[in-house]
């Protein structure tokens, strides 16, 4: 039987994370994760899934050692974030507002996975067990025994469960969840553009859900499209020529003309965990929490678990205190619950008061962003938050 003080299931960008981060501490890390990420080549097409990743993810990447490799292979950075509904409420942030010379960067997924994995080959205090998948676990007074597909035997301090949003380790931990299904879905879709490389990521709301593009490296974009389940269903089943017209019909004039290159689409929901922390089982990430994408915060969320996490650790052992005992692992969850709750509720707020066409609301709501152009300081603090410095 291998013994750990860690083990992480799911290698994706917030587990990964976690193995390196934990690693740092000095303590040992099993990794395990059914898929391995495919290679980088500068001739790939741009991936479906990106994310934007805010300055404190730059931050802990930067800490990981992986920022560095991400950026020499493609990222877009931003300097500014346009939101409107009617043009006369158009608002726009900018970094400039809060001393820094970007907002964050549009990445796809893949590549801050991948890096993360170059580090983790460099890092002996990391094992990583791949394919694998814990079939079972059981957790004693003073350790966790875990059972692996490839029969492999683990005894390990904590298990730290990074395995999406369909976590099977929180569901056999018997941790419940609260949420709901949002009435939208929406699409991704990956064009080429006449316009040059941008420095602004915008969104314009609808009453069936906003529209939104994502600037890319050269003449290429990630445009997101919100709208009711059937007409997303509807559109799915378009040619890329076709959907190409329908972008054209349906998205602003600043979007220019556009060509579909990859399309693809997913339902919206909320979930949260009733707990973080089960026994010695850690959620983290999406395992934790799903969020409306709106603002693009769901990976920056789970960044911020692994550092929070990281924090609790860290002070536990510089303190001299046992890191995986009940307490340190309970401050864990009093460091993420409310903050991750209280961004879960506003998107919520910014999605119901956006989807409703009640006129007196509609008014309202483009009155609140044309005063947000009018209050600097409530704006800039706002922008300070969501880019988390």
């Amino acid at each position: 039987m291998e013994k750990f003080d860690c083990a992480i299931v799911g290698g994706g960008m917030v587990g990964a994370a976690t193995a390196l981060s934990l690693s740092q501490l000095g303590l040992t890390v099993a990794l395990i994760e059914k898929y391995q990420p495919k290679d980088f080549a500068p001739e790939q097409d741009f991936d479906l899934r990106v994310s934007a990743i805010s300055l404190a993810s730059q931050h802990l990447l930067e800490q990981l050692n992986a920022w560095q490799q991400i950026a020499r292979w493609r990222v877009c950075p931003y300097r500014r974030l346009g939101v409107w509904e009617l043009q006369s409420s158009y608002t726009e942030f900018n970094a400039d507002e809060i001393n820094q010379t970007h907002l964050g960067h549009i990445v796809e997924n893949r590549l801050i996975q991948l890096s993360l994995w170059q580090q983790i080959e460099k890092t002996p205090r990391v094992k990583l067990m791949c394919p694998d998948a814990v079939i079972s676990f059981e957790q004693n007074e003073d350790c966790l025994a875990l059972t692996l597909e490839s029969e492999k035997q683990l005894q390990v301090k904590v298990l730290i469960a990074a395995d999406g949003a369909n976590s099977q380790i929180r569901q056999k931990a018997g941790i419940g969840l609260t949420g709901w299904d949002y009435a939208q879905d929406a699409m991704l879709i990956n064009v080429k553009t006449e316009t040059s490389q941008q420095d602004i990521t915008w969104q314009q709301f609808f009453p069936t859900g906003p529209v939104a593009m994502l600037p890319m490296p050269g003449k290429h974009a990630s445009l997101v499209w919100y709208h009711q389940k059937q007409e997303l269903a509807r559109l799915s089943q378009l040619t890329n020529e076709q959907l190409t017209n329908e972008i054209n019909q349906h998205f602003p004039p600043r979007l220019g003309q556009v060509q579909v290159v990859d399309k693809g689409a997913f339902s919206l929901t909320r979930r949260h965990a009733n707990q973080y922390v089960k026994g010695r089982v850690i959620l983290l990430g999406d395992a934790a929490h799903t969020i409306n994408p709106l603002a693009g915060q769901g990976v920056n969320l789970g960044f911020k678990d692994v550092k929070a996490l990281q924090t609790v650790f860290a002070k536990a052992i510089g303190e001299g205190q046992a890191w995986h005992a009940s307490d340190t692992l309970a401050n864990y969850e009093k460091a993420r619950r409310y903050d991750n709750l209280l961004m879960m509720s506003t998107m919520d707020a910014f999605y119901s008061a956006f989807s409703n066409d009640n006129p007196l609301l509609k008014a309202v709501r483009n009155f609140g962003l044309m005063a947000a152009n009018k209050a600097p300081l409530l704006k800039s603090k706002a922008l300070a938050y969501a880019c988390g410095v």
